[in-house]
């Protein structure tokens, strides 16, 4: 089991169960409240009563009883979604708990660090916004139980992201996620410090794994979602005939997840950058299906698998990547978008939204993740106050 360790939201109802006792043994309150209503003891000496009153009263029990019945199956239907109402301790939901429900969106950590930067927090935001139905959960390498134990205050980002009642931070496990899978003999015996790429080599994994159990959306964490995406099974085309692997979805235990999984280990090289991320996605889709050019913004299908357009999510392609830290004329629509890929692969020189800079990406954290933007104003006042000395 994946250990708990922080939960920033969501909740849990127990359903207390009310007893008595008769001749030694415990009756269920359900039991009880039936018995109420279909048991009406008469008087020893009462008249009997006509056919066509014992038929009218048999019908009364009837309605009453699918009356009841109808209550309580309402009241499952509404167990079953208080979680995206409801707040909830953070001990009752274990990882497995929110990833069950299958329609998480995932978010990856594998360095150790423990502060999110700011477009960690955007793309975490932004999806907790767009997604409000949906658990939104960052798995964090480095976190364990004692660096939770004063996250709030130590943190910054952790208290902004706890703020949102459908985001979550849980520990990235590997050797628990890969549990399985054909995985976890690949794990079991490579030597991470002689990783060239150890970092996006074991987040390829981890995304696959985690997709393939429960299901659901990954996202790298240089994405800002803007719309919803309405394919369930999908791969984000880079280019034509190139998949990308920042960002796919499939439900639980989809084999095109599994063969990728497979093949991760079967062709693995991690020397190679991207051999087991987008040129895995890419070899495994053409195993499938003939690639074609993408001549509008049209999407492809391959097997019921959505193949989609480079516009879904890369409209900047990434040897324009500095564009979104550019001031524009007209900021482009993305009409035609459901979420931006920032590419901070790309962003060797560490450029940073700064506040009042009116580039492209200080644009869209205003607007898709607003709380990120403020945290991020008031931080820069904070660097501009004069010290006490001063």
């Amino acid at each position: 089991m994946l250990q708990t360790v922080w939960v920033s939201s969501p909740g849990s109802w127990a359903l207390q169960e009310s007893s008595s006792h008769r001749r030694g043994r415990r009756r269920c309150w359900r039991c009880r409240f039936v018995r109420t209503i279909i048991r009406h003891p008469c008087r020893r000496h009462a008249p009997k009563r006509s056919r066509k009153e014992r038929m009218l009263r048999k019908i009364q029990i009837c309605l009453c009883f699918c009356f009841v019945s109808g209550i309580l199956y309402e009241i499952s239907l509404l167990s079953s979604s208080v979680f995206s109402y409801l707040p909830m301790a953070p001990p009752y939901l274990t990882p497995e708990q929110v990833l069950n429900l299958g329609k998480s969106i995932i978010f990856l950590e594998t360095t150790e660090r423990l502060e999110p930067p700011p477009l960690v927090s955007c793309s975490v935001e932004s999806a907790a916004r767009i997604y409000q139905d949906r658990p939104i959960i960052l798995f964090m390498r480095g976190l364990t139980n004692e660096t939770a134990l004063d996250m709030n205050t130590s943190y910054a980002a952790f208290s902004l992201l706890s703020s949102m009642k459908n985001v979550f931070i849980f520990p990235l496990q590997m050797e628990t996620v890969f549990q399985e899978t054909p995985l976890l003999q690949w794990y079991n015996q490579v030597v991470p410090e002689q990783e060239k790429n150890w970092v996006h080599v074991s987040s390829d994994a981890s995304r696959l794994a985690l997709i393939w159990k429960y299901g659901g959306i990954y996202m790298d964490t240089d994405v800002i979602s803007i719309r919803p995406i309405p394919q369930r099974s999908f791969l984000a085309a880079q280019k034509s005939r190139f998949s990308s692997n920042g960002i796919f979805g499939f439900p639980a235990r989809h084999k095109f997840v599994w063969d990728c999984m497979e093949n991760f280990v079967l062709k693995y090289n991690g020397n190679i950058w991207g051999n087991q991320g987008p040129f895995l996605m890419t070899r495994m889709l053409k195993t499938l299906c003939n690639l074609t050019d993408f001549q509008g913004t049209e999407d492809h299908s391959c097997q019921n698998i959505s193949f989609l357009n480079p516009q879904r999510f890369y409209p900047i392609p990434y040897p324009a990547w500095s564009r979104y830290y550019q001031v524009w004329d007209e900021s482009p629509s993305f009409n035609h978008s459901y979420a931006l890929h920032l590419w901070n692969f790309m962003n060797r020189n560490r450029k940073v939204v700064e506040a009042g800079s009116n580039t492209l990406a200080e644009k869209l954290y205003k607007t898709y993740c607003p709380t990120t933007y403020q945290d991020l104003i008031r931080n820069a006042k904070h660097r501009h106050l004069p010290s006490p000395e001063e």
